[in-house]
């Protein structure tokens, strides 16, 4: 399926790991992808609120690269319509068990360095 966005995304290779990466590896994507499955739908401001502390520029441009490439989409937080929430598509569903498995490799193999990592589990 081709999906067009409103930006063009430089690709590295045909690799689909550097592919994946040209999408995700940014520092931010995958912690919204996080959010998403944590508390299922998000408004912007309670993205704003996350312990990382995401920029609203960065924010904003990651939610409209993520919708775009349709791992996100947009509904209405509430029944007036004013305010906009994200949630998980299919294709951003199935990243729960990319994060799972990198939360849990990062638990088992970080801990001497990062002592205060807590499990997924």
């Amino acid at each position: 399926m081709t999906r067009k966005t409103s930006r063009s995304i430089e690709w590295r290779s045909e690799c689909p790991i550097s592919s994946a990466l040209d999408i995700l590896g940014d520092k931010w994507s995958l912690l919204l992808v996080r959010d998403l499955i944590q508390h299922g739908t998000r408004t912007y401001s309670e993205f704003t609120e996350a312990k990382e502390k995401i920029s609203t520029n960065i924010l904003a441009d990651r939610l409209k690269l993520l919708s775009d490439l349709g791992i996100i989409e947009r509904v209405a937080a509430d029944r007036s319509a004013r305010n906009n929430a994200y949630q998980l598509t299919k294709a951003g569903l199935e990243l729960r068990e990319v994060l799972e498995a990198l939360g849990r490799w990062s638990y088992e193999n970080m801990r001497e360095s990062h002592p205060e990592i807590v499990s997924i589990d």
